[in-house]
Formats: C-alpha cells, sequence, structure tokens
C-alpha cells in the first residue's frame, strides 16, 4: 500500500517536467525562427535602402541587440555593411567595410531610416586603379615612404606620379610629375587620369567624408566619418 500511494506524485511531478521541457523547447524555437525571420526581413529592407543610396550591392550584418526588438522600437543599434562586387561606383576593386550606429526606421513599410552615425574604411588596390583607369594608363605602382603613384602612360614611354591628399575634407589629387620621352604629358591625359581617379576618391554616400588617407605598398587606404543622415525609402518587394 505505502508503495502504491507513491508512484501517482512520481509519475505526476514527470509529467510536469516533461510539459515544461517542451514548452521550453517550443518558446526557444520560436525565438530563434523569429529572429531568423526578422533578420532576413530587417536586412532586406534596411539592405536595399543601403544599395539605393551607395549604388553598389552590399553583404549586411547586425549588432548583437535580437532584431524581434526593432519590430518593437523600430531602431538598430548597429548595421555592418561590406560592398559586394568588383565595382563601387566608378571604381574597379575599390573594397569598402561601413559601420552605421543608432539607425532608427520609420513607421510605414516603404519609408526611409535615419542614420545617426557612422564610419568606413576604403582600399583601392593599384590593379584595380589600373582597370578603372583602363585606356589612360598601362601600370599602377604605390610608394608608401613618399605618398606617390607612379603610373606608366603612352605606351609605357611616358609615366606620371600622382599624389593623393586630403583637402577641404575631400580627396584631392595633385600631380607630381609627368613625362613623356623627356617632355610633357599631354594635358587632356594628364586631366582625364585627375579627373577620374578624383571622381573614385570622392563618390561617398550619406554624407560620408574623408577623414586621413594613406598610400601604401598595395594601393590607397581611406578613413571615412560621417554624422546624421537619411536613408531613402525602400524599393519593391523590400519592406520592413
Amino acid at each position: 500500500m505505502p508503495t502504491k500511494s507513491l508512484s501517482a506524485p512520481k509519475a505526476s511531478r514527470r509529467t510536469v517536467v516533461i510539459v515544461l521541457v517542451t514548452v521550453i523547447v517550443l518558446v526557444v524555437a520560436a525565438l530563434i525562427g523569429g529572429e531568423a525571420y526578422a533578420r532576413h526581413r530587417i536586412a532586406s529592407c534596411i539592405s536595399s535602402q543601403f544599395e539605393k543610396e551607395m549604388g553598389s550591392q552590399i553583404d549586411v550584418g547586425f549588432g548583437a541587440k535580437p532584431l524581434l526588438l526593432t519590430w518593437v522600437d523600430g531602431k538598430v543599434s548597429r548595421m555592418d555593411v561590406d560592398s559586394k562586387g568588383d565595382e563601387f561606383g566608378p571604381a574597379v576593386d575599390m573594397q569598402v567595410h561601413a559601420q552605421f550606429h543608432d539607425i532608427e526606421m520609420a513607421e510605414g513599410s516603404n519609408s526611409g531610416s535615419s542614420v545617426g552615425s557612422s564610419n568606413a574604411d576604403v582600399t583601392w588596390s593599384n590593379s584595380g586603379i589600373s582597370q578603372t583607369l583602363q585606356g589612360l594608363v598601362s601600370d599602377v605602382q604605390s610608394d608608401p615612404d613618399t605618398g606617390q603613384l607612379t603610373m606608366k602612360v603612352l605606351g609605357g614611354f611616358g609615366a606620371m606620379q600622382l599624389t593623393p591628399q586630403i583637402q577641404d575634407g575631400k580627396v584631392d589629387i595633385a600631380v607630381s610629375q609627368a613625362q613623356f620621352l623627356g617632355i610633357g604629358v599631354p594635358d587632356e591625359l594628364v586631366q582625364g587620369v585627375v579627373d577620374l581617379m578624383t571622381e573614385s576618391l570622392q563618390t561617398y554616400p550619406m554624407g560620408l567624408e574623408p577623414s586621413a588617407l594613406r598610400v601604401t605598398g598595395s594601393g590607397i587606404e581611406v578613413d571615412l566619418r560621417g554624422g546624421p543622415t537619411e536613408l531613402p525609402a525602400a524599393q519593391g518587394d523590400a519592406t520592413c
């Protein structure tokens, strides 16, 4: 008799534990699934807005804040953006890694978003510079000691030395030397190279401005900083 009286409570406790474990597993699965869905939807929405502004396809990542909460407060603490593909604006092989902070998503499925601040690192390889200037130059070499780029022009018989630098919040290209067989390189060629490089190094989205520039052994590196800015609305099916 005592043995039978104890079996029912034990079975009841096991049942309660099984039910609790099952509920916890279902809740965790729902949260994981909901978070994955939220990240997909919000990434689709925001990346559409960023791609429209940046003019390049991108990969996106988010900070530690669960994006399920973003559907509640409409805020993303941080978003990492990496350019994807071979071109960024007019520049070939320009790689951009950016972080955008304090993003607020406006109400409405196709409304724009606002960004509190941003920073970015840009790298542009010598090979990419040469490809961008294809038809104008045939080779690009960089010297971190002098901060200069040396380019072969006119079939390799001429050479140009350029010094990229930041002036008044913009990247400026100064021509240090341009010679062809001991005489000057045609002004049209020099200006064409300078204009295309300047356009490539000033095509920065969302109010980002250069704060530092370095010539390295493999190309150019630029640090960018940006303040508050607005993003355009999402397009097509990229709803938030």
